[in-house]
């Protein structure tokens, strides 16, 4: 009997001792890394430019322009720079603002210089 006694012993020991209480987990804003982007995590921040037809990507620092279907530079031409005016601040939940071009010229059309924000 007292040879189970400390056998019991020594195995409570052992599992007590292999378990780890784990820290709490942060407070985190939105789904896991590893889920897919949805809401706010899937938003693109533009500025578009009525005046040339112009998309300014400000997370990656890339243009969309206009020039027999649409581009992409890191640098505009200079005839595009020359002419961009006030910018209109967007933020789509799309890669490519140029699929929203016919709704964002008929919401800001040429010579309305005005700053707006658009969620899309």
């Amino acid at each position: 009997m007292f040879m189970v006694r400390w056998i019991v012993a020594i195995l409570v020991l052992a599992f007590v001792q292999g378990c780890v209480i784990a820290p709490a987990a942060p407070d985190r804003q939105g789904p896991p890394a590893q889920a897919p982007a949805q809401g706010y995590r899937s938003q693109h921040r533009y500025f578009y430019y009525p005046e040339a037809s112009v998309y300014f990507d400000l997370d990656r620092r890339v243009y969309f322009y206009l020039d027999s279907g649409w581009r992409s530079a890191m640098v505009l031409p200079q005839h595009l720079q020359i002419r961009l005016g006030a910018p209109v601040t967007l933020q789509i939940g799309d890669a490519m603002p140029y699929r929203y071009y016919d709704e964002h010229r008929h919401t800001y059309p040429p010579g309305q210089s005005r700053k707006n924000t658009k969620w899309q």
